[in-house]
């Protein structure tokens, strides 16, 4: 008899509007798999960002029990000391892990964050955050010779997609993912395994370069644009590339189409430490003339209650009594200011005087623990159709550009989830699906016993 197999085709940031409700008659092989098994919205991590949302799909913990809340978190109570987060910062076991423990054969390609590559029983490719082709990227470290040997010079990320290159951007990502898509048939037809998980980050990369060019929703949509398909046509390539992937499978192999967050268009974004500033929680010993990052701002920590950062979502730290070196808020107070911060906050409202609908989260009510350090509050501008940014020096609260470049789409809470075959109901749409349910769901479909401590249940 033939053992089952689990293959996991992540499509990092795919958006379940366009894979579900938009473009299904354009996408014929995720159909069939939709057809022949179960599919749904997938929801994300809070906040819903690659990195943590991947690892916490495949250990079933959320983030506060891994200990990892984004690209970057504090590494101590310090105002300025951040670790970029790599594959050292997990320490819960993931699916891979405890399939290698089982003697199950993995391979894996692309799985944010998995470098520097980590060993585990069979094959590794690192993913995106790999600084370039010439460093180690793969376990064992004699397979990188073998990837160069099968697609060339091994493409992680696309240079520069925050720029207005998108003809140069769009090159790249053809050219990535079908790198990707090669390496990964290849693994696939070269060795025996049981576990077999690949992560294109393309399709995240083209949301944020040519969202405002097919939804006239966005506010820089113009009707006209030279590439009003390049979102469709992308996700129509992806899913040719999937056709001939599952040419490759039988009977006995699951498989799961799967993205860690969706898309959305992006409005604007908001200058937290701007407005903190204004609402005087924030003082700066002198403002910038230019905008400037805020570590290179000096901060009036004596006169300072609160600062933030920004990203796809917002993070804001109290400068707390005893916690931080120049802390003044008094932690008898540290539950008074969080929820002042969070009504004023909800209360938010766009250039024009229309409330945007900003939700506010408070880390230890969403996750069942906060290892390492958390931000104290966590900020959904416009539930996410607005970003955060930190820099200071703007001359107003609301900016048009993010501070990292050009931007079109930011994340959204819900992500796509397929699996094909089911026994059961084939063609059904699941609702109440959690990227935790993921990895117990794998394990148990592969007959390995799901860990009790994992927070997400099978998917039947």
């Amino acid at each position: 008899m033939k053992r089952k197999r689990v293959l996991v085709i992540g499509l990092d940031g795919a958006a379940p509007q366009l894979v579900f409700g938009e473009w299904p008659e354009e996408l014929p092989h995720l159909r069939q798999l939709m057809a022949t098994g179960v599919y749904g919205e997938l929801e994300s991590t809070i906040p819903p960002i690659t990195c943590p949302a991947w690892m916490s799909m495949m250990t079933s913990k959320d983030p506060g029990q891994l200990g990892v809340y984004g690209f970057r978190d504090r590494a101590d109570y310090s105002y300025r000391h951040r670790r970029l987060v790599t594959s050292r910062a997990f320490r819960e076991p993931a699916v891979w892990d405890i399939l290698s423990r089982w003697g199950r054969r993995v391979i894996l390609i692309g799985v944010p964050p998995s470098y520097p590559p980590r060993p585990v029983h069979g094959d590794l490719v690192a993913c995106f955050m790999t600084p370039n082709a010439d460093c180690p990227y793969t376990y064992p470290p004699e397979l990188k010779q073998e990837v160069e040997r099968v697609v060339g010079r091994y493409l992680f990320d696309v240079e520069g997609f925050r720029s207005r290159r998108k003809e140069h951007i769009l090159q790249q990502l053809y050219d990535m993912a079908e790198r990707r898509f090669t390496l990964l048939r290849h693994l696939m037809c070269t060795r025996a395994w049981d576990f077999c998980m690949m992560v294109e980050i393309g399709v995240d990369r083209l949301h944020h370069g040519f969202w405002s060019d097919f939804d006239p929703e966005h506010p820089r949509y113009r009707p006209g644009s030279s590439f009003v398909h390049a979102v469709k046509d992308y996700y129509v390539f992806i899913d040719a590339q999937i056709g001939e992937t599952l040419a490759l499978i039988d009977d006995h192999t699951t498989v799961l189409v799967v993205s860690d967050h969706g898309a959305q268009r992006l409005d604007g974004s908001i200058c937290i430490n701007e407005w903190l500033i204004r609402e005087g929680y924030l003082t700066l010993k002198q403002r910038p003339h230019q905008v400037t990052a805020f570590d290179n701002v000096e901060v009036d920590w004596e006169k300072t209650m609160v600062w933030g950062e920004g990203g796809y979502d917002g993070r804001l730290f109290l400068n707390v009594r005893g916690r931080e070196p120049r802390g003044i808020v008094d932690p008898s107070d540290y539950e008074r200011v969080r929820d002042e911060l969070a009504e004023k906050l909800r209360a938010l409202e766009d250039p024009h005087g229309r409330t945007i609908n900003t939700r506010v989260f408070k880390p230890e009510t969403i996750y069942k623990q906060c290892r390492g350090i958390s931000p104290d509050v966590i900020v959904y501008f416009g539930d996410l159709h607005w970003r955060a940014v930190g820099s200071v020096g703007h001359a107003t609260v609301w900016a048009c550009e993010d501070e990292a470049g050009p931007n079109e789409a930011n994340h959204a809470q819900h992500g796509i989830f397929i699996m094909s075959p089911t026994a059961e109901r084939p063609g059904t749409h699941l609702a109440g699906i959690h990227l935790m349910d993921c990895a117990p769901t794998i394990l148990h479909r592969l007959g390995v016993p799901v860990p009790p401590d994992m927070e997400g249940k099978v998917i039947p």
